[in-house]
């Protein structure tokens, strides 16, 4: 029974790992746009998206490193980063002219 714990936990583990590390990207390409970039995609503001995704981190943090597991909160926190990965960023990227002039092969 001890082995089937130490599974358990060294996978949630993991996983906290893999999370963190997409809020941490969520949270880094939301700062590197524009705050105009947004609103021209008709998204919310940059500061809500900092917050949002800013907060994902802290929580991604407290639950790799407190030990907290796998909970409620991580996952709410790795669905509001793959949200602005998901919708937002390709949106923003387009309308800063970060991948706006692109080809299929590569800006031309």
């Amino acid at each position: 029974m001890a082995l089937v714990y130490a599974i358990q936990y060294y996978l949630y583990f993991a996983l906290g790992f893999v999370a963190l590390g997409i809020e941490v990207w969520a949270f880094i390409d939301c700062v590197r746009h524009p705050g105009t970039a947004f609103e021209a995609a008709f998204k919310r503001t940059k500061g809500f998206w900092l917050a949002l995704t800013g907060g994902a981190v802290v929580v991604g943090l407290l639950s790799a490193f407190g030990g907290g597991g796998f909970n409620l909160f991580q996952i709410i926190a790795i669905v509001a980063a793959c949200v602005y990965l998901a919708d937002v960023k390709p949106a923003v990227s387009q309308t800063s002219g970060r991948g706006g002039t692109s080809g299929p092969y590569g800006p031309w």
